[in-house]
């Protein structure tokens, strides 16, 4: 980077991590269809460890875990997030978890039963959730909007989806 930190680590990067599902049951991970942006990357990383959340799945096409400006934004979270990258078709076909995806028409996530387990897709930052995997989300759901912005940035929308879930798994 043109202007690093001043801090140097030593740590060893796993191999691929694997993804196995049963791991994912009684839990919420968040699902990523075609992140690209580094900085939205380690931000939804470092969000998804403050709220608890223990994985992160990304579709083949999201930006690299390893980017210098994703490992950066983390800010440590890295060490206790796993980040799987698979085909996200395939995975969701296999999947017999709840799946909740970040549209503009869903139902509010205000009014929206959470349950106790679940994938959560978000899509890419201009792009939205690819048909593909748009065609798994068995629970549509948005954030009311009140202003007049056109969209959220992908890690806000993150970072408010995982407080809300939070929130419902506290009650």
């Amino acid at each position: 980077m043109q202007t690093p930190q001043g801090v140097v680590a030593l740590v060893h990067i796993p191999e691929d991590a694997v993804l196995r599902p049963a791991e994912l049951r009684g839990s919420f991970s968040l699902v990523l269809d075609g992140v690209q942006d580094p900085g939205n990357l380690g931000t939804i990383i470092r969000t998804a460890d403050w709220f608890g959340f223990k994985q992160v799945i990304c579709s083949v096409n999201t930006v690299e875990v390893y980017n210098p400006k994703t490992v950066q934004a983390t800010m440590g979270s890295l060490s206790r997030v796993t980040v799987c990258y698979t085909d996200l078709s395939s995975f969701l076909e296999n999947s017999t978890l709840p799946v909740f995806g970040a549209v503009l028409d869903g139902n509010s996530i205000y009014a929206t039963d959470w349950g106790e387990e679940g994938l959560v897709i978000l899509g890419n930052e201009g792009q939205g959730i690819t048909p593909e995997v748009m065609r798994f989300i068995t629970h549509p759901v948005t954030i009311p909007r009140v202003g007049l912005a056109e969209s959220l940035n992908v890690a806000v929308s993150a970072s408010i989806l995982c407080a809300d879930i939070r929130r419902n798994l506290q009650k």
